[in-house]
């Protein structure tokens, strides 16, 4: 590959791509298409019947890939949210709609039928709510593809991760498909951030490192990866930590990512930080703490950015073929996992308020509330129209 230098040149060869990924298919058209589904929310006729939940940290982009096994500072691995870029102070409701129609894409894509989706719409529900009635914690019954994940998790360590990032264990990040050269004012950009106290602090942070071990970065690339996310600024850095020069004790995995301005509804006289960044941190600390102690936010080339440790355990959960018990399980308990997520920030008269507006407007002939049955179905429609569109028009323009 040659040398890509060019930003410009990179932005359209980034939008290129993120047009290609969406293309794969309807679920990755609606991973990739947060914005129009808040625009096609906003103007849906089932909207009004939306509840106001209590105001809360959501995720703001709940689908299924954004969960997942992830370690916290000493290693110990819980299922949280994984990916944050979207939170914001808003309703609890978006988050489960925006999960219920990525399980509905999901089921689609494994060829289940309809009555699937019902069943897991429900289950949805059923979890959620479960979360919400715990007044000390507690778990659920985790289902098979959720343990799976977590037991590989369990299993894996840096080679792992440096394997299935950079190739191999060999200190230097390849260019290629994944990772572009750098800018040199990305590059010195990137190796002031380092060499700040904060970020040296997130370094030696984790468990069995010191307050004075040697930080010293020895690689860095533009990562191409994500979807929503493509075209915004995106590093891996390769960071060698104490030991020597020439013998460091260990390397560790790095990803910089631009904070940019979430498109997730804000609730009225929601009380937020003015940096993105910041906003990013303070929603992850809310919602999955395993993840918020781990990052930072900062500032790079004038833009805000947050910064966290990649760990070999965080994982995503993959439902890319699974049965129809397995479905419904997964459904259930994904929710219990969102609904945890915001009961921490909740009292239990609070919680019992949000319980109560969930159940009123049952679906009739389904035990889940009308307003989500009918929100999921219409964004169905919608996505399915769109990912038609988005490929016609990506093929057109691949011809062209």
């Amino acid at each position: 590959m040659a040398a890509q230098t060019d930003v410009e040149d990179r932005q359209t060869r980034l939008l290129g791509i993120r047009a290609l990924k969406m293309a794969d298919s309807t679920h990755a058209y609606v991973r990739g298409n947060t914005g129009e589904f808040y625009e096609w929310l906003a103007g849906s006729k089932f909207g009004r019947d939306v509840p106001v939940g209590p105001s809360a940290w959501i995720c703001g982009d709940c689908h299924i890939g954004n969960l997942g096994p992830i370690a916290d500072s000493d290693g110990r691995i819980e299922v949280q949210i994984r990916d944050l870029d979207q939170t914001v102070i808003g309703n609890p409701a978006h988050d489960l709609i925006r999960l219920g129609l990525s399980l509905a894409t999901a089921a689609r894509g494994a060829a289940l039928p309809g009555v699937t989706t019902a069943q897991m719409i429900e289950e949805m529900v059923e979890g959620y709510d479960h979360a919400l009635s715990l007044r000390d914690g507690g778990g659920d019954v985790e289902p098979n593809v959720v343990r799976a994940a977590t037991r590989r998790a369990m299993g894996r360590r840096w080679k792992h991760l440096a394997e299935e990032r950079i190739e191999d264990e060999a200190p230097t990040i390849p260019i290629g498909k994944k990772f572009w050269p750098l800018d040199p004012a990305e590059r010195a950009a990137i190796e002031a951030l380092f060499e700040t106290d904060d970020l040296k602090s997130l370094v030696r942070r984790f468990g069995g490192r010191q307050d004075n071990d040697r930080v010293k970065l020895i690689d860095a690339a533009y990562w191409v990866k994500g979807c929503s996310s493509l075209g915004n600024l995106r590093y891996a850095v390769l960071v060698a930590i104490g030991g020597t020069k020439r013998a460091p004790d260990e390397y560790a995995l790095y990803d910089i990512k631009e904070a940019v301005t979430s498109v997730a509804p804000i609730a009225p006289k929601a009380k937020m930080p003015r940096d993105q960044g910041e906003r990013v941190i303070s929603g992850a600390m809310a919602l999955a703490p395993n993840l918020g102690e781990r990052m930072i936010d900062g500032h790079l080339l004038g833009r805000s950015v947050f910064i966290r440790e990649l760990l070999p355990q965080d994982l995503k959960i993959e439902l890319d073929q699974f049965s129809r018990r397995e479905a419904r399980k997964a459904a259930r308990h994904l929710a219990f996992i969102v609904g945890q997520a915001h009961a921490r920030q909740m009292d239990m008269e609070t919680r019992g308020f949000w319980r109560s507006k969930l159940a009123e407007r049952r679906g009739g002939t389904i035990e889940a509330p009308s307003w989500l049955w009918n929100s999921v179905v219409e964004q169905i429609g919608l996505h399915e129209a769109g990912y038609l569109e988005h490929c016609r028009r990506f093929a057109l323009a691949a011809a062209a």
